[in-house]
């Protein structure tokens, strides 16, 4: 996928711009493989843990989500203070780390100490999430979509290296099976260390200065009070957090009906899978039918999701719900993402984008926690019934701001 030099006029070269979206997607592969291992093993680990209240056992999932929401902000300050190579390469260690204490936690049987590790991890997670807004840095608009699928599709690699890696590493430790998953994610967060050395993002005055005169940078209350702004933030959480919500009941609904739990693990991969795997084409999308209709699209997805759930509890009903649940957060997520990075000057970004992820993984660290709860106390269906409403919010948002975004057309 390449761009004339025309389209790069005023911004990165097309090759620092083509390279820095793989070292981006490479990284996401592999430190973002820390993901999918925590949230396929973290609540049946935490079941494993827990004698008496089995309430808390998705608590481990929220550690890491609360520690992706705590670092949220403090990761935009870093990278502000060092620059995006350093700082993502700080994550990266974040994440070798949390994974080695998680699984020498796992080892001594210590629930609240995993759980501490696990928001390590996610602290070091907070760092990959914005390697989606480190590729649109310096390139032009209309290919912002395109770069953030881009690296984003380094996560259907994710969604493998993950569930198998923890499917190979199960009964090296035993009694603690899933401990060798764990000091995998070190491995690999150190390998991340040396992939993101690699990179090379523009500085933001280097951009500036092609691009011409900085425009001052407003007051942060300005820019997320914006309408667009606050749509696409609306969005993200819906998508994310129901997301978050279902999938992380899901290896214990999968279990407790019955099925084993590399059902669960290969299950998760497919989602896994298919939040990324669209990723490829998801911008081309983006870029022909505007983001306000992916964004719609992802949501219908989601509401599909919900529906197979409700429909059974046959193994292919679950995999397909999965499936369906991550094709909806790939639509709605990188659609909500684009359009979070239009409303932000390059002198406002790092501001904007802390915001936007604390926000976020805060919502999604809370959807995850009331996951095991409302699971063990109304179970799997409920938990999908819940979803549907606040999907639909969303949808009704997304519509609204595709109507403005019209009226815009038409008055300009």
């Amino acid at each position: 996928m390449t761009l004339g030099a025309a389209e790069y006029s005023g911004s990165v070269g097309a090759a620092t711009a083509r390279r820095n979206a793989l070292v981006l997607a490479v990284a996401q592969a592999v430190v973002g493989s820390a993901a999918p291992v925590a949230i396929s093993t973290g609540g049946l680990a935490g079941t494993w843990l827990l004698l008496e209240d089995k309430s808390l056992a998705t608590l481990p999932v929220t550690g890491f989500n609360v520690g992706v929401a705590l670092g949220a902000l403090p990761a935009a300050v870093l990278m502000r203070a060092i620059g995006r190579r350093l700082g993502f390469s700080s994550g990266a260690l974040f994440v070798s780390i949390g994974g080695l204490c998680a699984g020498f936690s796992l080892i001594a049987e210590a629930f609240w100490p995993f759980v501490a590790s696990m928001i390590l991890v996610g602290c070091g997670n907070s760092f990959t999430q914005q390697y989606r807004f480190a590729a649109t840095d310096g390139v032009p608009r209309d290919y912002q979509a395109r770069a953030i699928g881009l690296v984003l599709a380094g996560g259907m690699f994710a969604a493998v290296i993950g569930p198998q890696m923890v499917n190979f590493t199960t009964g090296l430790f035993r009694p603690a099976e899933f401990a060798g998953g764990f000091f995998g994610v070190s491995i690999l967060g150190l390998l991340g260390v040396f992939v993101l050395s690699r990179l090379k993002v523009p500085e933001v005055s280097a951009v500036q200065a092609d691009a011409g005169p900085e425009e001052p940078a407003r007051p942060l209350s300005e820019i997320v009070l914006q309408p667009r702004f606050v749509t696409a933030l609306l969005c993200a959480v819906g998508s994310y957090a129901m997301m978050s919500f279902v999938m992380t009941g899901a290896p214990l609904a999968i279990v407790a009906c019955g099925h084993s739990k590399q059902i669960g693990f290969f299950g998760i991969q497919w989602h896994v899978m298919a939040m990324f795997g669209p990723s490829f084409f998801t911008g081309r999308l983006i870029a022909r039918f505007g983001k306000e209709r992916i964004i719609a699209a992802g949501l219908v997805a989601l509401l599909a999701s919900f529906a197979v759930f409700l429909s059974g509890v046959a193994v292919w009903q679950f995999w397909l719900g999965l499936v369906l649940l991550g094709l909806g957060w790939n639509f709605g997520f990188i659609g909500a993402t684009a359009m979070v990075a239009e409303t932000h000057r390059p002198s406002e970004k790092n501001k904007t984008q802390g915001f936007n992820d604390l926000v976020l993984f805060t919502t999604v660290a809370f959807s995850s926690y009331m996951s095991g709860r409302v699971f063990n106390a109304s179970g799997w269906d409920t938990m999908n019934v819940v979803a549907v409403p606040i999907v639909l919010v969303c949808l009704a948002a997304i519509l609204l701001e595709a109507r403005r975004a019209g009226a815009r057309l038409l008055t300009t």
